[in-house]
């Protein structure tokens, strides 16, 4: 993937849900600003029909529109929220593939980084311009991310929880989103985990929900050929009656019990204030030790 450099554009729509009133983009604005960056709209950016960005044929059109402009280097959706998934058979990657540029999300963009990643493509996990929270203060997120765009080096090196299986691993890194992942299996973007690093992330499910998704890869094979699993927030999950009994972390081993790989929990990316940016397509080595993790691009 190409580096940016100064001068170059970014697009910036909204594929899913509709940009909120409140969801205030200067913050985002300034930061490409800041880093010598032009910013392009999408024409459909600030529409709304229903609980979408407009309706699926603007959205479609915006998309479509950014992938075949030779003037963008990037695309940065707004918002992840929900309707990813209406649109994604609809657009036309002939042109993207032959000039290909980030694209730039989490949550509901697990969506367009599994199509992308098909394709034999990179593509950025990170922050969105409505994340102001974490634009406006996590440091690391922000510089993560402008490093990757700049194509300058990229690791980590965090805490190890008590619960990590120890290990190494060396592979692409993919994933996203639990629920859009499985929401996506059986279909042609659906991603292939042979030989690869997979990453998870979750908000807002119950216990329940989180294991029947993790036991629906297991059923599909999603783990059988992999080479290891690292999971980012698992967020705002409610509180289930009667009690699921076990922890998040006792949930994903027993469900993975089986497989000998290594496990990383609370990497900080996902529905967090501190989500860092992650290259999902790009090769990566994970070493997991009783201390500290390391990831490195």
């Amino acid at each position: 993937m190409k580096k940016l450099k100064k001068g170059d554009c970014i697009g910036i729509l909204a594929p899913a849900g509709f940009v909120k009133e409140d969801e205030n983009l200067k913050a985002a604005i300034q930061l490409l600003e800041r880093w010598g960056l032009q910013i392009k709209f999408g024409k459909n950016l600030y529409k709304k029909h229903h609980h979408f960005a407009g309706t699926d044929t603007e959205r479609i059109a915006d998309f479509q529109t950014f992938l075949d402009a030779e003037n963008i280097q990037a695309i940065w959706c707004a918002r992840g929220g929900y309707g990813s998934v209406r649109i994604i058979d609809k657009l036309d990657f002939t042109k993207f593939k032959k000039n290909p540029k980030w694209i730039i999300g989490y949550s509901d963009i697990t969506v367009f980084h599994q199509a992308i990643n098909r394709l034999e493509l990179e593509s950025i996990h990170a922050i969105m311009p409505t994340s102001t929270t974490a634009i406006l203060e996590s440091k690391s997120a922000v510089e993560s991310l402008r490093k990757v765009l700049f194509g300058e080096t990229l690791s980590y090196k965090i805490k190890s929880n008590k619960y990590n299986k120890i290990g190494a691993a060396k592979g692409q890194l993919i994933g996203g989103n639990l629920s859009l992942i499985s929401s996506l299996l059986g279909t042609d973007y659906s991603i292939k985990t042979k030989n690869k690093i997979l990453f998870i992330e979750e908000i807002g499910e119950y216990k329940y929900r989180i294991d029947r998704m993790l036991q629906s890869l297991k059923l599909n094979g999603y783990f059988n050929d992999c080479k290891a699993l690292i999971l980012g927030g698992f967020t705002n999950i409610p509180e289930n009656n009667p009690n699921f009994g076990m922890s998040i972390e006792a949930l994903v081993l027993d469900v993975v019990s089986a497989y000998n790989f290594p496990v990383c929990f609370d990497f900080e990316a996902g529905h967090i204030t501190n989500n860092n940016a992650l290259i999902f397509g790009r090769q990566a080595t994970l070493q997991i030790k009783e201390d500290y993790t390391t990831l490195k691009f």
